[in-house]
């Protein structure tokens, strides 16, 4: 009997597609996993190679797939992309997924550790903030012209203003 040895996981909101092929290529299992689900399938498969899309929610996947001891791959998008045979669904996804990850000239993203993203976030909601903060000093410049209330460029100057 075959056994899977590659797995593409097409990731969703709440139903994941897999997409498990043997050692030639050829298909054994495509399927639709719900979320609650999906690490309990992994738990009983044999350790073998599974593909993601670098997507939101992949590293968090990644890893936790990684500590049943399979091998996990992440993928950028536009490098599943040429692989998609037919309409673009969660199977076929799922297929495109596991072709790529096999490839010996792909490319793939590191996994980041919980570590990494929370970094990561930190610069992200700072700069959000500093954008939100420009943007607002900028309606508030527009909102005075109106009134004929010119403001140099900068906070410290809208600062002034205030006062």
């Amino acid at each position: 009997m075959t056994h899977i040895t590659t797995i593409g996981l097409d990731l969703a909101k709440q139903v994941f597609q897999i997409h498990g092929a043997d050692a030639e290529g050829s298909p054994i299992v495509n399927r639709k996993l719900r979320r609650a689900e999906v690490l309990r399938f992994f738990e009983k498969q044999p350790a073998c190679l599974v593909g993601l899309e670098a997507c939101g929610g992949s590293h968090y996947w990644a890893r936790e797939i990684a500590a049943l001891g399979h091998e996990v791959r992440l993928i950028p998008p536009a490098y599943v992309k040429p692989f998609v045979k037919r309409g673009k669904t969660d199977a076929a996804d799922a297929e495109a997924i596991s072709e790529a990850v096999i490839r010996k000239t792909m490319r793939f993203v590191p996994v980041k550790t919980a570590e990494q993203q929370a970094a990561a976030m930190v610069l992200k909601t700072r700069g959000l903030l500093v954008r939100q903060r420009t943007q607002v000093i900028n309606a508030l410049r527009a909102h005075l012209s109106e009134l004929g209330i010119i403001a140099g460029i900068s906070s410290a100057k809208v600062a002034g203003l205030i006062d």
